[in-house]
Formats: C-alpha cells, sequence, structure tokens
C-alpha cells in the first residue's frame, strides 16, 4: 500500500513500507533540528515488531484526522493525549514500564512539595518520559504564573526514552526544554563553560537501587559531586542524591523518589547519611503507599532537601506516614486528590499530627544513629479498644443464667417423654 506524506515546503513523498517511513523521518529531523535523533530513535523497517500492512493501517488512520492547532479544542490536548499513551504503554510494558514512567499522581505531589516558581532553573537528572518537567509546566499554569519563564533541563540515558521525553515536550508546546541523553552519573551533560549548571529546583525518580550505576568514576570525579562518601557498588541511591545535591543553588530546593532501604541500610549509605543530615539540608522524609510504582511494589519514600531551611525547620527533619490512604487497584495503588493534598497540607503546616507526622530534632535522629526509616518516629500502632471488665463478668454471668434455663428446659422435655436424665 502506498501513502502519500507531504513536508511543509517541500515535495510529496509516497510511503511504502517501512523503509520510506524512516527516510521520511530523516527528511523531518533535517529540516526541523529540534527533532535531531528523536524520529530515527525508531526502526520502522523492522519488519518483525511492525509489518507494513500494520503500518500502512496506522498512517491512514491519522491521515483521516485533522491535527492542526486550528483544529485542536485547545493547544494543549496533544501533549496530554501523548501523556496518556506513554501512561497506557507503561502500563502494558508491566515492570519495564517504571524505567520510564512515573505514576502522575506520584509527579503532581512531588511538584507540589518543591512548588517550582517562574523564572526558576528546573532540571530533572533522570527524566525518562520527562513527566516531572511537564508537572512543571502545569504547577506554573494553575497558580496562574508565567510558565513559559521557566528553565527546564533534563538528561537520560535511555536512547528511546530520550527520544520519547523529546517528543513529550514538543507535544506540550515546551520547545525550548533542554534534554539531553547520556549518563548522568558517568557523563553529566547539563554543562555551561565547563562546569556543572546550578539549580533553584532539582527533581527526579532515578532508578531504585541501580547496580552498575559508575562507581568506578566516583573515586575521581572531576565535579566533586560524591563529598559525603562513594556509594555502595550495587546501590546507586545516594549517588543520584549527592549529584542533585551537587547541581543545587545555595538557596535551591531537591526532591527524590528513594526506596525505603536507602533511609536505614548501614555501612557506605549510613556515613552518607550522617553527613547530609550534620550539614542540615534534609527537610522532609514522606513515606507513600505501596505498590504505587511500576515494575516495584516495595514502599518508596519522598526524600526532600532544602539547602536553605527555613528558621523554623532548621535542625529538623519532617517525618510523614503516609502507607495509609491510597485507592487499592487490581494491578497497582493509586494516590488520589486527596491524599496528595493531605500531604502537601501536614508537609506545609509542618505540626504534628498523632500516628501520621511530627518534625523531628537531629539530636533524636543522632540517637537513633541516623536511621531514618519513618516508623523510628512516627508511632503507627494502633490502639486497642479498652476493655470494661466489670461490663463484661456482668454479661458473662447474664449468659450463664441463660444457659442454665435452656438446660433446664430441655431436661423437662426429656424427663416428659420418658428418658432418664
Amino acid at each position: 500500500m502506498t501513502v502519500n506524506f507531504k513536508l511543509t515546503g517541500l515535495r510529496t513523498y509516497r510511503l511504502q513500507g517501512g523503509s520510506h517511513s524512516d527516510k521520511a523521518n530523516d527528511l523531518l529531523e533535517e529540516h526541523n533540528r529540534v527533532l535531531e535523533g528523536v524520529l530515527s530513535a525508531t526502526n520502522f523497517n523492522d519488519k518483525d515488531r511492525l509489518p507494513d500492512s500494520t503500518l500502512s493501517k496506522l498512517i491512514l488512520h491519522f491521515s483521516k484526522l485533522r491535527l492542526r492547532n486550528e483544529d485542536l479544542e485547545e493547544p494543549d490536548i496533544l501533549g496530554r493525549a501523548y501523556e496518556y499513551l506513554i501512561g497506557e504503554f507503561a502500563d502494558d510494558a508491566g515492570k519495564k514500564g517504571g524505567e520510564f514512567y512515573t505514576p502522575k499522581e506520584v509527579v503532581s505531589l512531588l511538584v507540589e512539595i518543591l512548588d517550582p516558581q517562574e523564572g526558576m532553573y528546573v532540571c530533572d537528572p533522570a527524566c525518562g518520559s520527562g513527566g516531572m518537567l511537564v508537572q512543571t509546566v502545569y504547577h506554573l499554569k494553575s497558580v496562574h504564573q508565567n510558565y513559559k519563564n521557566v528553565v527546564l533541563h533534563g538528561q537520560e540515558k535511555n536512547i528511546g526514552t530520550w527520544a520519547i521525553c523529546k517528543m513529550n515536550m514538543l507535544l506540550h508546546g515546551i520547545g525550548g526544554a533542554r534534554i539531553e541523553k547520556g549518563d548522568t552519573i558517568r557523563e553529566p551533560k547539563l554543562m555551561q563553560k565547563g562546569k556543572l549548571i546550578e539549580y533553584d529546583t532539582v527533581i527526579a525518580n532515578p532508578p531504585f537501587s541501580l547496580k552498575n550505576w559508575g562507581i568506578e568514576v566516583a573515586g575521581n570525579d572531576p565535579f566533586n559531586r560524591f563529598k559525603y562518601g562513594i556509594p555502595p557498588k550495587s546501590y546507586g541511591d545516594y549517588a543520584f542524591v549527592q549529584h542533585m545535591i551537587a547541581v543545587l543553588k545555595p538557596s535551591g530546593k531537591a526532591g527524590v523518589i528513594l526506596p525505603h532501604g536507602a533511609l536505614f541500610r548501614g555501612g557506605a549509605e549510613g556515613k552518607i547519611r550522617k553527613g547530609i543530615l550534620e550539614e542540615d539540608i534534609v527537610e522532609a522524609v514522606i513515606g507513600l503507599p505501596p505498590n504505587l510504582f511500576y515494575g516495584a511494589s516495595i514502599p518508596a519514600c519522598l526524600f526532600i532537601i532544602n539547602k536553605k531551611k527555613s528558621a523554623r525547620n532548621k535542625g529538623k527533619v519532617f517525618f510523614l506516614y503516609g502507607a495509609r490512604d491510597f485507592l487499592q487497584g487490581k494491578k497497582q495503588n493509586k494516590l488520589r486528590p486527596e491524599d496528595i493534598d493531605k500531604i502537601v497540607s501536614a508537609y506545609r503546616s509542618n505540626a504534628t499530627v498523632g500516628k501520621y507526622c511530627r518534625p523531628v530534632l537531629l539530636d533524636e535522629i543522632r540517637r537513633n544513629d541516623y536511621n531514618l526509616n519513618i516508623t523510628r518516629y512516627i508511632d503507627i500502632t494502633e490502639q486497642e479498644a479498652s476493655i470494661d471488665v466489670q461490663k463484661t463478668i456482668d454479661e458473662l454471668t447474664r449468659l450463664k443464667k441463660e444457659r442454665a434455663s435452656a438446660e433446664e428446659k430441655v431436661e423437662s422435655h426429656l424427663k416428659y417423654l420418658g428418658y432418664k436424665i
């Protein structure tokens, strides 16, 4: 099947299968430099994954739709449709879906806590499909700030995921976002004049406890990112945390999603925690419900860093146990709007709420050997109902009398029938 395809300002091309689609994509990239490397990341000539018959049907289907800006109900509708498809793809991909997609509700919660403002520099050093950066724009719109007046940067190692992220930015009208491809730990690309760019807000969901994260380069890191210590070879959580701290401005704030093990594991990680805590830049540890993430049923937490804590928060860490509040699903659990609002309100108030949250002095954390396990600081045990002993005795006495009366009636009937008792 042949499908006509036209590049604006160029001649019409005839698509006769995957190889022609690849050529058309190459031309699109050639005439739209912002797309360089994005469309060519997919091989449309892979007959096993995408037969020509299927590709032809796909192109024919979309050729019937008018997708010009003036034909859309609202400018962002293609971006939101793309987000939906990414979510569906992540759901279908199962465990691998967690490598490039963070559930939107978790992203929304983390962005609300960090509260980025217009004019800021915002970075996601493990950006996946770009959900954190897109949500930053949504947040600015929701608080009626100029969402175009923000600098958005990201870096992603997987080239296919990088291409998805670039397309996500473009379809949301965020053409100015700088999205680099490469390994953030081994080869950070967000540089300026040979130095790491510093940011007001850094936000990320790096791979949980990544093995082979780059320990071989950490000892001689030219950017001095590992001043608190070098993480273990098989646990890369604090490699990303330390990178995020290193690229924060002196007044910056960071939020990272971590597995709970990173809060209490000892050894090198314990020493790193101690260093970060003693610098008094850990602002909050917020526990999340289990089974929120694709491919990871274990509970996770939000680890909030603030290089410029308020006077109220200095010398303290705010702990919150949010594991009880969620909507249970068949495959995955989900944070509801009321769950997000509850966490954000508690974080902002920094108040003590029994069985839920409280600010904890660093002295108490020192006594616990810098262990940040949330349940050490939040008592989550359910209070047993008090028992009225006298009432229970009275009830037992009443039941004994009823039993005796019933036995007496049964014996009476049996005697009447001639049985010997």
